[in-house]
């Protein structure tokens, strides 16, 4: 029970980080988590060449008017996925780049082709040898790109690229993502010509130069999720701020299908108790559907509801690693291809368990708060990548859970 402020948002903080190299003017991002991702990012851009000075959890200020690097080795990439974002930004500021392949959270492979063939289509030539992709331009050119499916990341590595190319860029399927509107939004802060963000065709007139500013990002989406369902897995009586409840209408929809109360505010959520939580149907989609970063909490949170609900993912193929954690908790539950079903439980319990991934420590965490007796969590660096200090804020709203040392 209580309130609780959501940090700036990850998904946003690691696009808009790398874009600050297509500039020779000194960024201000406002409103950063404090993350091991973006720790990790503001070491790869020292060792580019740029100036970072940086305060945890507030604010940092970039002048890469010093850059000259583009190349970044296994040993940086490794600590993030969104590393591949170097690639757009490299390109976009010097014609070239050599960034290894990304680490982050191994729950599936996910290929970066479409983001290669976007970077084609504006005139790159690109190797891809070795774990090292290498890709150069004498003149990035803009043109149309057509995304095969939608990307997340594609759409933002082409915005990148594209925004210091010459001529307009048409992506077309692009991802609408609120984060990508914010890049966008940062983008054109810096006075690049971006419209369309948030749409499935975004167009990008390439400008020369871009110049310095100060911007905000916004409120993280998954963490706001993430705290929604944890308020609910607990049945308590939680105050979210700061957070943009429009983009959390795909999850409210399915929490209120459960019987749970949500109220919005303009900047806050309030998640309320009611009576039995009904069993529903989940099927990750791209934005606006259920995002693939909530399905793992979410079917943490179904594990103790009446009925029998079925949670499908269709993003990425190999997102359930936490499921056999949860079973060693009491769940109830059976995967078949890429579609869990799962017998609601009356109780479960705290047993020793493992993160694989940044979701699934989440989701972890989620069904710690609705089992009896003690859960142990191991590999929470995997959670620190994108979640700010979350046992300090669960511990706030009354939540007995505390990190120790090993």
């Amino acid at each position: 029970m209580g309130e609780i402020t959501v940090s700036g948002g990850k998904n946003t903080a690691v696009a808009v980080i790398p874009a600050a190299l297509l500039c020779n003017e000194p960024c201000t991002i406002e409103n950063l988590p404090d993350i091991a991702d973006v720790h990790a990012l503001v070491d790869i851009l020292r060792l580019l060449g740029a100036k970072v000075d940086y305060v945890a959890g507030s604010h940092m200020t970039i002048d890469a008017s010093g850059s000259t690097g583009y190349q970044v080795d296994y040993s940086q990439t490794r600590r993030l996925r969104a590393s591949y974002y170097l690639l757009g930004a490299l390109l976009g500021r010097c014609g070239k780049a050599e960034v290894a392949y990304p680490g982050g959270c191994d729950f599936a492979s996910r290929p970066i082709d479409q983001h290669l063939k976007g970077f084609q289509a504006l005139g790159c030539q690109i190797d891809d040898r070795g774990g090292v992709v290498y890709a150069k331009t004498e003149r990035l050119t803009g043109n149309d790109v057509f995304f095969d499916m939608v990307t997340v990341g594609g759409t933002i590595n082409v915005m990148l690229a594209a925004a210091r190319a010459e001529g307009t860029t048409v992506i077309y399927n692009a991802a609408k993502e609120p984060h990508i509107v914010d890049l966008a939004n940062f983008l054109n802060s810096m006075g690049a010509k971006v419209k369309g963000a948030g749409t499935d065709v975004i167009r990008v007139r390439g400008v020369k130069e871009l110049h310095g500013c100060t911007y905000t990002v916004i409120p993280d989406q998954i963490e706001t999720g993430t705290l929604m369902i944890a308020a609910a897995a607990t049945r308590g009586d939680v105050t979210i701020r700061g957070c943009i409840p429009t983009h959390m209408e795909a999850l409210t929809a399915k929490l209120l299908e459960m019987g749970i109360k949500v109220t919005e505010n303009d900047d806050s959520i309030r998640i309320q108790p009611q009576t039995v939580q009904r069993a529903v149907n989940v099927k990750t989609q791209v934005y606006p559907g259920f995002p693939t970063d909530l399905q793992q909490p979410m079917t943490a949170l179904l594990c103790m509801a009446n009925g029998t609900s079925t949670v499908s993912e269709t993003i990425f193929e190999q997102r359930f690693k936490h499921l056999d954690e949860l079973r060693r908790m009491g769940a109830k539950i059976k995967l078949m291809d890429r579609t869990v079903l799962i017998e609601g439980v009356e109780e479960m319990y705290g047993a020793p368990v493992t993160v694989t991934d940044l979701r699934a420590g989440a989701a972890l965490v989620v069904a710690g708060l609705m089992a009896k007796g003690v859960t142990e969590i191991y590999e929470t660096s995997f959670i620190d990548r994108g979640y700010e200090r979350i046992e300090e804020k669960l511990r706030s709203l009354g939540a007995d859970i505390r990190r120790e040392k090993l």
